[in-house]
């Protein structure tokens, strides 16, 4: 054989590719893949048949079987024809497509093919479609479409297998009987409550939202895919979340405390006037507690994150912890004087307020000290470094490992 008859034998090997997406091949028929060869996509298809005669997968394997018998009886001078199927997974999507392409990519190691003829047996099956181009050219496509009878009979005994396929595949019946399955259960407990009727058809508009919100923007695949950030980062995240809620619950009982403590006054500004400081001191005193918790969380979490990162700012979030946490003092003492204003040492309240802003300066002049003296003695902990701890316990915290001895 000379050198030019081998490319030409190499260049025509001609692949007929079958494709079971939904991995039925494996699940009824307990038959693996890939199958390469009449032999086995025969009696794959075979053993399919027999156990589900009316599986469009097995037509798909004899089409595939027929039409490589056609090809060989009409195989030009230097072509060279093979049989495969390749399945992927019931639960379908992206594990799905993985499957498919790995097993692909297994026959082609075994016949290396210089185009594919793809048959499937239906639209979507055809999805591999650009996977397949991207490895081999696919120079044709055929999709098997089972024919059925008109009549009546036919088309109920076609309903009732679509319903089969509902009531046992999983697939489907997350949505085709799992939501109405859902609806029935609320339905009934709404009507054993006495009075909660009423509340069925807000739980069927926000159930139903919820399934389409959750659909239309990928939020189940995008969970399912989602690949959590580092312990310490988490943290910080929801260290930020609580911290943002406890801020909005004490701007409401701020809210709460000013209206129930202030009397209103009449519609004209002046009135408004007059009584808007009570209104800022009350709202000071039940915004103030729940305030500081709220910033305080969120820089503790913050703190969990930088120590476990070895990063210098630790000691800063550290000392505004401290000072946040004194602020309270000062709002507190700001709060009194809104209430009973006076100005000099002789109001008690003004003297609390000095106090509290002179030791409150104090706090910040010795935090920032602290910090500068924390800094130069732990030089060696505070750096930047490629093995920061990702969770807890992952990695021990130790000193830097001295140089190696010359």
């Amino acid at each position: 054989m000379t050198k030019k008859e081998t490319e030409q034998q190499i260049k025509d090997r001609i692949l007929i590719l079958c494709v079971d997406r939904d991995g039925d091949i494996e699940t009824k028929a307990g038959i693996k893949t890939p199958l390469l060869g009449r032999t086995s996509n025969l009696d794959a298809a075979v053993s399919l048949a027999l156990r589900d005669p009316e599986e469009p997968d097995a037509n798909a394997m004899f089409e595939a079987v027929r039409l490589y018998d056609r090809l060989q009886s009409e195989k030009q001078p230097g072509e060279n024809f093979e049989v495969a199927t390749i399945s992927g997974s019931e639960l379908g999507g992206v594990g799905a497509d993985r499957k498919l392409v790995s097993e692909l990519s297994s026959l082609l190691t075994s016949f290396s093919a210089s185009e594919i003829i793809l048959v499937t047996d239906g639209y979507s099956d055809e999805a591999i479609l650009p996977l397949v181009e991207s490895r081999v050219p696919v120079s044709s496509v055929r999709r098997i479409v089972v024919k059925h009878s008109e009549s009546i009979e036919e088309t109920a005994a076609l309903f009732s297998r679509y319903l089969r396929l509902i009531w046992e595949n999983p697939r489907y019946a997350r949505l085709a009987l799992g939501i109405p399955g859902l609806l029935f259960f609320l339905y009934g407990i709404f009507y054993i409550i006495p009075g909660f009727v009423n509340y069925y058809l807000i739980s069927i508009v926000l159930i139903l939202g919820g399934v389409l919100l959750f659909k239309g923007f990928g939020v189940y695949k995008w969970a399912r895919e989602y690949s959590p950030p580092p312990l310490p980062v988490q943290i910080s995240n929801y260290s930020i979340i609580a911290g943002i809620l406890c801020i909005a619950v004490s701007a409401y009982l701020g809210a709460s405390s000013a209206s129930v403590n202030v009397t209103p006054p009449t519609a004209d500004l002046a009135g408004w006037i007059s009584v808007s400081p009570d209104v800022a001191a009350f709202f000071i005193k039940g915004f103030m507690d729940l305030m500081v918790v709220g910033i305080t969380i969120i820089l503790f979490g913050r703190s969990i994150r930088l120590y476990f990162e070895r990063d210098a700012r630790l000691l800063r979030n550290v000392a505004l912890v401290v000072s946040v946490v004194w602020f309270r003092w000062i709002l507190d003492a700001t709060a009194n004087i809104l209430i009973e204003p006076g100005v000099g040492f002789e109001n008690v309240f003004f003297s609390n307020l000095v106090f509290a802003i002179v030791v409150g300066i104090l706090i910040a002049i010795a935090s920032v000290l602290l910090v500068v003296i924390i800094h130069r003695s732990s030089k060696g902990f505070f750096k930047k470094s490629e093995d920061n701890a990702d969770e807890f316990g992952e990695t021990e915290l130790a000193a830097p490992a001295p140089e190696n001895q010359q």
